[in-house]
């Protein structure tokens, strides 16, 4: 069984968010409020990946991500999975560059499925990538136009976006309508432009979701926003405790 720490300010997305990823196999090893006592859950409890807000008590500005850095820095290649409202573009960067283990960040209004959050949260365990399209956008977008980044092709830009999900280049071939030489082609590129995060491949059998799941991330669910989405998941997980012969399916 996975275990998580959990670090959110918001008592009530805190509560969701633990409901739901025990209703869905992992075990949580704490669930946290403030980066000081996210870094001693990660020392004392040793948990296997960590779901990281990034504004926290006291300053409500970057607490969460410098925590994840160094948490990483304690413990090279641990898993972490920032799920945030906003993208802190200076950290992120940081945060995304050490190319040591698995690493996601995830916008909360834009993750509209469940399901799929689950899933990123398991790919980033396993020593995998989950990044939202809009993250790294801006991250590309803040970047010199004389860089190499700044210079990628629409093509480049897609195959970048599949390769975060962990993609092969099979799948990002087929994904895309495109020979896997194309493909190979373009890893080429990226591998001398892009972060080493967005160059990692997930390990051998882990899945990212297909485009028509990447398109979903970039777009609110039509039934409210990510916030929304993660406390209905609360809801869902504690109806879900009360009936065994449903736990199978979302473990």
């Amino acid at each position: 069984m996975i275990s998580a720490v959990i670090i959110e300010d918001l008592l009530l997305l805190r509560d969701g968010l633990t409901r739901l990823l025990s209703t869905n196999g992992f075990e949580i090893a704490a669930a946290v409020d403030t980066a000081p006592a996210f870094l001693d859950a990660v020392e004392a409890r040793h948990p296997d990946v960590a779901v990281v807000d990034v504004r926290l008590p006291p300053t409500f500005t970057d607490e969460g991500l410098r925590a994840a850095i160094e948490a990483r820095k304690r413990r090279p290649g641990f898993p972490v999975l920032i799920l945030s409202q906003y993208v802190e573009q200076l950290y992120a960067r940081e945060l995304l560059s050490d190319g040591a283990g698995g690493v996601g960040y995830l916008l909360k209004e834009r993750v509209g499925d469940v399901g799929q959050f689950v899933e990123a949260v398991q790919r980033v365990a396993d020593g995998g990538t989950a990044m939202d399209p809009e993250v790294i956008s801006q991250i590309l977008a803040r970047r010199s136009r004389r860089t190499p980044l700044a210079e990628l092709t629409p093509r480049e830009r897609e195959v970048l976006a599949l390769m975060a999900e962990g993609r092969t280049n099979a799948a990002i071939a087929r994904s895309l309508v495109i020979t896997t030489k194309a493909v190979s082609k373009n890893i080429a590129h990226l591998r001398q432009a892009g972060p080493a995060a967005l160059r990692r491949r997930s390990p051998a059998g882990s899945r990212g979701p297909g485009l028509p799941q990447l398109e979903r991330l970039k777009r609110p669910s039509r039934a409210g926003s990510g916030r929304a989405a993660l406390i209905r998941g609360c809801r869902t997980g504690r109806a879900r405790a009360q009936q065994p012969s449903e736990l199978g399916r979302g473990a």
